[in-house]
């Protein structure tokens, strides 16, 4: 994210535009990419790019950036972003990215067409994309972005350069958080940093959603409101549900489980999310981090297929309960 990007607007703006990065050099967190990147735009030889990883990384903040330094002030007219999850069809190729591609631009190479989560294209559309990337390759450069390259065709893989952008480090995601605290005038403690990078687990959005909610309530930003604002259990809490099931008391691990989900209001997928998360961290055997592994899998698997969530919780902890007996 940006290190640059300072001044007070007030807090009524929404802080992941406000300290949006402008340029590749403001970017944290992915300095090998940054610098492939920057080559790029100084050599004005920008290829087709593929950009891949989870969310909040950077990459549509990277496309952007480039839209800046390649255009200037011109960027906007000459840099077109369209979201493949919400328009996915093969029309939204054969119309609204052939028109623009096909329209003039004043004094530059080539405008640049970014298409947000493009895994989320069609296989059809995909195949449009391709043949499209061929006939306006003179002067068109595409920058695909999505969480998951193996969803994009070989065909067009191979014709772009491929960028994965990984979660973001703690120590990237905690350094920034306590610099926009630092802009803002916000009192964060170590323990609230502590907790927004955890919750965040390499979200740079995230984390400054949660820096924004936690910090309009009374006083310094500490884990206590962090956890709270942001719906996250503590790490020691899904540590200790899951201990009582592998000592097997089931009903005080139903106990437990009943408290994240009713007190702390997680949903069944945010529970499951922590366990794999943290099922490294916990105080446990290989043989009972294995166990525990395989049993969060099959209930995440069960869930995501429309099961019950607080059924299948309990049964993956009574699960843990019985092999422990």
């Amino acid at each position: 994210m940006s290190e640059s990007a300072t001044g007070a607007a007030g807090r009524d703006e929404i802080w992941i535009e406000k300290y949006r990065p402008e340029t590749l050099a403001d970017v944290v967190g992915h300095e090998n990419i940054v610098g492939r990147l920057e080559s790029y735009v100084a050599q004005n030889d920008l290829p087709h790019l593929l950009f891949s990883g989870p969310a909040g990384v950077g990459k549509t903040t990277s496309s952007m950036a480039i839209a800046r330094e390649v255009y200037g002030d011109d960027w906007r007219e000459n840099f077109l972003e369209l979201n493949a999850s919400d328009e996915r069809g093969i029309d939204v190729v054969r119309d609204r990215i052939k028109d623009f591609a096909r329209t003039s631009f004043g004094g530059y190479d080539y405008r640049i067409i970014f298409l947000d989560e493009a895994d989320a294209l069609t296989s059809d559309a995909q195949s449009a994309l391709r043949r499209t990337m061929e006939q306006f390759a003179n002067n068109t450069r595409f920058i695909l972005s999505c969480n998951y390259s193996s969803q994009i065709i070989d065909p067009i893989q191979s014709r772009c350069a491929v960028f994965r952008f990984g979660p973001l480090a703690e120590e990237a995601v905690g350094e920034y958080i306590r610099r926009v605290a630092e802009n803002e005038g916000i009192e964060v403690t170590d323990d609230g940093v502590d907790a927004l990078v955890y919750a965040a687990d390499g979200d740079m959005r995230k984390a400054l959603n949660g820096l924004q909610a936690a910090a309009t309530m009374e006083g310094a930003v500490d884990d206590e409101a962090v956890y709270g604002i942001t719906a996250t259990a503590r790490p020691e809490e899904i540590e200790a549900m899951v201990e009582r099931a592998l000592d097997g008391d089931f009903t005080a691990a139903r106990a437990k489980l009943d408290d994240l989900l009713t007190d702390a209001g997680l949903g069944g997928g945010d529970v499951i999310d922590q366990l794999h998360r943290s099922a490294w961290d916990f105080d446990l055997d290989d043989a009972a981090t294995v166990r525990l592994l395989e049993r969060v899998g099959e209930t995440d698997y069960r869930i995501t297929q429309g099961a019950n969530e607080r059924l299948q919780l309990e049964a993956l902890l009574a699960a843990l309960a019985l092999e422990a007996e």
